[in-house]
């Protein structure tokens, strides 16, 4: 999937269907004198409808089409007979989308599962016809209801990916590297900054056929939770992960300064995200050699006392089944 490809925000307007009016016919049959009204109420007009389908990975397919217009009802008839409803339309979107009402800013709702579904617009209500207005003292009603107006609105989806382990680093860190040697993942790697300019999903094999999916986050920058940088446009993403693994280059000036950045960043998008599990990876070891990592734990263990952490190397593939064991760890402990 390109970056043009991926897109987790759209805006769309919608306008839900106009309810059928109601009949003012009158029954008029042979050997039935004064028949009497009999007019049937109006179909109610077309919902539209919001549906989670879990083959759809992006917003990309609402991207070029904004508004939405749902059917109207049809008009009552005659021997009581109800008008035909208005066609809904059901718009489908990934797993993890959240819905806003965009002049208002409230979230209605967070599509989860698999066949979620959320009307943001409801049809109107089809109008009574002239057989629910009869009575002793008015036998031969000629009006009925007219139907309904529908709604309209404004609406913003996000999409916030589904992963378990999210990556967080600044940009070069080798976050890339990394998901494209744990899983089948293919991210664009190269050595210059903001490579990666969406989120890159990969799915981790562990032992005995278990699995895990990890996600590459662009790299954040200081200052990101104010749309410094790329990484902001998807802070959003991080949320749905329940364990966040920091990703450091061992040749950082101060290891321990760029983490508290980046915490720092989390916390000023949303502090909620504080209570994840996290693991910090020092990539980049291979260029360690085992005196220099020994005077970096001790450094280490009092900068990121009671904070877990561990070296890896990508390239040199070190490290990184003692990674898969520490997340698997982790998270089936959180699920607890």
């Amino acid at each position: 999937m390109t970056e043009g490809n991926f897109v987790d925000y759209v805006k769309i307007h919608v306008t839900s269907g106009k309810g059928g009016k109601g009949s003012t016919h009158l029954r008029r049959e042979k050997f039935v004198p004064k028949g009497g009204p009999d007019g049937g109420d109006g179909g109610r007009g077309g919902h539209i409808i919001l549906k989670a389908n879990k083959n759809r990975w992006t917003l990309y397919h609402l991207k070029f089409k904004r508004h939405y217009n749902a059917g109207h009802g049809m008009a009552g008839g005659k021997q009581t007979s109800t008008g035909a409803n208005g066609e809904d339309v059901y718009i489908e979107v990934p797993l993890g989308t959240a819905v806003k009402n965009t002049d208002t800013g409230e979230l209605l709702q967070e599509l989860m599962e698999h066949g979620d579904e959320l009307i943001i617009a409801h049809g109107g209500k089809g109008g009574r016809g002239n057989a629910h207005f009869k009575s002793a003292t008015r036998q031969t009603p000629r009006y009925a209801q007219p139907g309904l107006e529908g709604e309209e609105g404004n609406f913003t989806l996000e999409m916030k990916v589904l992963a378990d382990v999210g990556l967080v680093g600044f940009p070069n860190a080798g976050k890339s590297t990394l998901l494209s040697v744990l899983t089948a993942a293919k991210p664009k790697i190269a050595n210059y900054e903001f490579t990666t300019l969406k989120p890159n999903l990969g799915i981790v094999e562990y032992r005995d056929y278990q699995t895990f999916v990890m996600a590459d986050i662009p790299g954040i920058i200081e200052g990101a939770a104010e749309g410094k940088g790329l990484g902001h446009y998807f802070l959003r993403h991080i949320e749905r992960n329940s364990t966040l693994l920091f990703l450091i280059p061992a040749d950082a000036d101060d290891i321990r300064k760029q983490y508290d950045i980046l915490v720092d960043e989390l916390r000023r998008y949303n502090p909620e995200l504080l209570d994840k599990e996290r693991l910090v990876a020092i990539s980049k070891s291979d260029m360690l050699d085992e005196e220099l990592k020994t005077e970096m734990n001790e450094e280490l263990d009092r900068d990121f006392e009671g904070i877990p952490y561990l070296f890896i190397s990508s390239v040199a593939q070190q490290g990184l089944q003692e990674l898969k064991d520490k997340l698997w760890e982790m998270l089936n402990t959180s699920e607890v």
